[in-house]
């Protein structure tokens, strides 16, 4: 019976952001311009947006989630995403990721975006 752990001991459930890359603000301002169509705060700031990972060849993966495995957008959410940062000056490929895993909850949301909602 050898049984695989699901994660490495001690290993975060979000992979980190290259947040050293020089696109990387960019990426983030650029996600901050799409909008869950149920929820009047952008994705970023919501915590929808787990991991964004840059190549040093400049191709950006991002991997997301919704607020709910059954949101009306979800078909179309990382379309949204891709067609937000494709255009920047210097991303070569942008490939968006949806997992559930972990899934969303309120308390990744930003202080801003708690603050809007007024949840705080």
């Amino acid at each position: 019976m050898n049984q695989q752990p699901d994660q490495i001991e001690g290993a975060p459930l979000i992979k980190p952001s290259t947040t050293d890359h020089p696109l990387y603000d960019q990426v983030v301002e650029a996600c901050r311009t799409v909008f869950d169509p149920e929820i009047p705060v952008n994705i970023y700031d919501l915590g929808l947006v787990y991991t964004i990972d840059i190549s040093p060849e400049n191709e950006v993966e991002i991997l997301m989630t919704l607020t709910a495995p059954g949101c009306p957008v979800a078909g179309e959410m990382p379309g949204w995403v891709a067609d937000a940062v494709e255009p920047l000056a210097g991303v070569k490929h942008v490939n968006v990721g949806m997992t559930f895993d972990p899934p969303w909850g309120m308390e990744m949301m930003s202080d801003e975006a708690r603050l809007e909602l007024g949840f705080m």
